[in-house]
């Protein structure tokens, strides 16, 4: 018997069963279903439980948003029970957007079956279980079918905030001040109370654990910083700076999501309580700088800088407004006080004179920063991030290698040029660089104690000065691989330099005869030489006569003549 032939399906077939999951949509579980239950049913109730306490005066409804909607809550709030005229007023797309949000939730209160749930999901104010009805905005519903909540019921009056109305909400109430941002003192107290960081409460107001308990009461700068608030209920706050690297949450954030709009500059005064370590009493600080420190408060407290960072932003604004004198990170020198400045940092008594050279070299002021960067300032203030010389040197060496090398060494032109360069490309140690600068020129200093400048002299008179000139600098050994590689009258005087220091055994066999025996005459010559420059260059007893006679006895046997 044939088989009959196959069933075909095609997409939309009735007889087909298809799974369609939409988004935002999800299975309520028997505790989200009690919960929206005891809400809907007190909404249905008393739609009044959604608003908050009016502590201000209302105008006229067509003029006054907040008047405008209490008045159509009044009217849904009467048809509450009637579920046709509750359809038709939660769909309209003109009118009060919360009226018609609240006509969808007692159109919702007044259903059986709740076991399918729009999810809200906002970063601030937290995720909600809410029954989407009509045309209301997503965050209306979701605040009044949770008005137990105490952040996210403020979703509610968004538009209003945005007009400038402000909301104040925690657990154990809901005020709504007008235009007016009056911040209760409940509302105050019960934030801070519940602020993730630990404050204590004393007689002047609270305070973080870090900060001491006189510093509120008498206003006083500490070594860090803190910052004082102060709250229009009257309330003070005091925050060491120690205490605002928090890890279980912001400060800032967690008050403001209390109020909407989320504005504490709106409630709140801040002032930063710090100057730099050695900044005179008595002498303000400069207006600029309390300006910039000012501005940075209110970002602060409108969550645009973190509180890790609010502290040293307002140090760094209060610095950069100095104009005078010397700054080392956060100690301040006056301009009469370099010395002060220098043994701050870090370094060798050598690098801190190379610093003193460089800013005696400097016209204006400069701002070495810890990124090692240099910024050119108008005012005349030395400023440096660092705590070290070393750093310091290294920013500054490219615009002022240069002159401190003519300064501090006497070095210039194309040696000075060619130094510059090499360290730059090095970055040797500065501490190192400049010992070996200093030993340098050290030896150069007596080099020019001999009465002839090197490569003045005829060869190979020349060529016996070179010769003691390197033995000074390097030593005898340095010089043997040289005195080979000479031809003529020059090679011969390189066998008579390696018979003076008895270094001829193992090179013997590199000079041809003719230089052994030309040179081995002006062996006690060369040695009367060495030994007068010796005399000059490593004592003070030596004398330029006796080094030029020895020179002169030496032309003659060389058959040279000199001046």
């Amino acid at each position: 018997m044939a088989r009959p032939p196959a069933q075909v399906r095609f997409p939309g077939d009735k007889n087909r069963k298809q799974r369609v999951k939409v988004r935002g949509i999800k299975q309520a579980s028997k505790e989200i279903q009690k919960r929206l239950e005891r809400n809907l049913e007190k909404l249905l109730e008393d739609p009044e439980v959604i608003l908050p306490t009016i502590d201000a005066e209302l105008g006229r409804p067509w003029k006054d948003p907040m008047a405008y909607t209490l008045r159509s809550i009044d009217i849904v709030s009467g048809k509450r029970y009637n579920k046709r005229w509750l359809s038709k007023k939660m769909v309209k797309r003109r009118g009060d957007g919360v009226s018609r949000a609240l006509a969808g939730s007692l159109l919702a209160a007044s259903e059986e079956d709740w076991s399918t749930v729009s999810v809200f999901k906002n970063p601030l104010f937290g995720n909600a279980s809410y029954l989407r009805r009509g045309n209301g905005k997503q965050g209306h519903q979701a605040a009044i079918q949770n008005h137990n909540n105490h952040r996210l019921r403020l979703l509610l009056w968004d538009d209003h905030a945005k007009a400038g109305h402000y909301f104040f909400s925690w657990e154990g109430g809901f005020v709504y001040t007008g235009t007016d941002a009056k911040a209760p003192k409940e509302w105050v107290e019960w934030s801070l109370d519940s602020c993730p960081l630990d404050l204590k409460k004393g007689e002047s107001g609270y305070f973080s654990k870090s900060l001491p308990e006189d510093a509120l009461s008498s206003g006083l700068a500490t070594e860090s910083g803190w910052i004082s608030i102060s709250l229009n209920d009257g309330t003070e706050l005091g925050i060491s700076s120690e205490d605002l690297n928090l890890k279980d949450g912001a400060i800032i954030p967690s008050i403001a999501l209390g109020m909407l709009p989320p504005r504490i500059p709106a409630i709140a005064e801040a002032e930063w309580k710090w100057k730099p370590d050695g900044w005179p009493d008595g002498l303000d600080l400069p207006e600029k700088g309390l300006e910039d420190v000012q501005d940075a408060l209110n970002e602060w407290m409108s969550s645009r800088i973190s509180d890790n960072l609010i502290a040293e932003v307002c140090r760094r604004r209060v610095l950069s407004s100095i104009t005078s004198g010397f700054l080392s990170r956060n100690v301040w020198f006056d301009e009469d006080d370099r010395s002060g400045f220098l043994q701050s940092l870090d370094g060798t008594a050598l690098e801190r004179d190379a610093l003193s050279t460089v800013l005696d070299n400097i016209e204006g002021g400069v701002h070495v920063k810890e990124n090692g960067t240099l910024e050119i300032l108008d005012d005349l203030v030395i400023r440096v991030d660092e705590a070290a010389c070393h750093p310091v040197l290294m920013t500054l060496w490219n615009d002022y290698g240069i002159s401190l090398l003519s300064s501090m060494f006497g070095v210039s032109g194309s040696e000075a040029e060619d130094i510059h360069e090499r360290q730059s490309r090095r970055k040797q140690g500065f501490g190192a660089f400049l010992r070996q600068m200093k030993e340098e020129r050290s030896v150069e200093d007596r080099l020019r104690l001999l009465p002839w400048n090197e490569g003045d002299l005829p060869e190979p008179l020349a060529f016996a000065d070179g010769l003691i000139r390197e033995s000074f600098r390097s030593g005898i050994s340095a010089t043997v691989s040289t005195t080979s590689k000479q031809r003529g009258l020059l090679q011969a005087m390189g066998w008579a330099w390696l018979v003076v220091h008895n270094k001829t055994e193992s090179d013997a066999w590199r000079f041809d005869k003719e230089s052994r025996d030309k040179g081995g005459d002006w062996v006690p010559y060369l040695s009367a030489l060495y030994d007068a420059g010796m005399s000059i260059l490593n004592t003070d007893d030596g004398s330029e006569q006796e080094y030029r006679a020895a020179m002169i006895a030496l032309a003659s046997a060389c058959g040279v003549s000199i001046e």
